[in-house]
């Protein structure tokens, strides 16, 4: 992973921004320089530290904060988006995002605003077949406060507003309803923030856990073959390290959930199982039993979303309308 700020040439630069308490450690939020300033790709989590190395990472490259142009956003999640809203508070920049993306942001504010209450979390870990121990865990927060409105929506195609050069957005859903890569086709570069990632894969998760119409983890497959087929050279990801290889890192992961699906299939029978039970019997970094509450509750989203994919192909069945989900294996 890189150590500091790096010029990767072609006027692009790139900033390591940390997350706090977090794994992955940090996001690399990428400046491309224009005539106009530079447009940052993703800003990174709102933290103190964060702004601190995203300041001070600029201007090692002699950029000063209040120079920057504009944001584009990979997607909404905070240690993407958190930043941005200060960003464009400190030099007038505009944010720009998906607008699947910018309509959960709108519904976020919307809802924290209402009354700010999560106690819909409690009822989604009922309806998986949660036990008691673990409703009793959940505490009910907030959580973090949501990312700033765009300024700006993008579709697929779109070019971003960067002068003197060619970016454009390539919708590719799964991670979020909106997640975008940016193909910079002048320079044969595609940033693909967390969608394609060098050693990892991103969390595909379905919430709430039986929302009809949705198919988070088809449209994540689906997105992998198209960009698959774009045949960039280098990978600029948000997290990790640059890579080359496009298609066959994004041919890697979907075998992956391939090989993930058939697993969750194999945990079925003809005899009905609860999402909660699906999910314990699946394997994970760490064990069921050793899971803190808020891991196993992302475990459930990931294997509701396998179970939606695969209810789509026929493997899978869900049981009845009633508490708790239930599922059966059809063949």
């Amino acid at each position: 992973m890189p150590a500091g700020p790096e010029d990767l040439g072609g006027g692009v630069w790139s900033v390591p921004v940390p997350i706090p308490g977090n794994p992955l450690a940090s996001t690399l939020v990428y400046a491309l320089d224009s005539p106009r300033g530079p447009v940052l790709v993703d800003a990174g989590w709102e933290h103190e530290d964060a702004w601190s190395a995203l300041k001070d990472g600029l201007a090692t490259f002699g950029i000063d904060m209040s120079e920057v142009y504009g944001v584009v956003v990979t997607h909404f999640h905070p240690d993407h988006a958190g930043l941005a809203g200060r960003v464009r508070d400190a030099s007038g920049a505009w944010i720009a995002l998906h607008r699947d993306d910018a309509a959960i942001i709108r519904g976020f504010r919307d809802f924290v605003a209402r009354d700010g209450d999560r106690g819909w979390e409690r009822d989604a870990l009922r309806r998986a077949g949660a036990g008691e121990d673990d409703l009793a865990g959940h505490d009910g927060s907030q959580g973090v406060d949501p990312p700033a409105m765009p300024d700006r929506e993008l579709a697929d195609g779109d070019l971003v507003d960067l002068p003197g050069r060619t970016l454009r957005a390539v919708w590719t859903p799964g991670h979020t309803p909106g997640h975008l890569c940016l193909h910079l086709e002048d320079a044969d570069r595609i940033f693909t923030g967390d969608h394609v990632l060098p050693r990892i894969t991103p969390h595909i998760g379905l919430y709430p856990y039986d929302v009809p119409d949705v198919d988070p983890l088809g449209d994540f497959l689906s997105s992998l073959a198209r960009v698959a087929r774009l045949g960039v050279g280098e990978v600029l990801p948000a997290h990790q390290y640059r890579f080359d290889g496009l298609t066959e890192r994004a041919e890697a992961i979907i075998a992956h959930h391939e090989a993930r699906l058939a697993e969750v299939a194999g945990v079925l029978s003809a005899e009905p199982a609860a999402l909660w039970t699906v999910a314990a019997g699946m394997t994970w970094r760490d064990s069921w039993d050793a899971m803190p509450l808020a891991a196993r509750r992302m475990a459930a989203g990931e294997a509701a979303a396998h179970l939606r994919t695969l209810e789509r192909r026929g493997t899978v069945r869900r049981v009845g309308n009633g508490d708790p989900l239930l599922f059966v294996r059809t063949r």
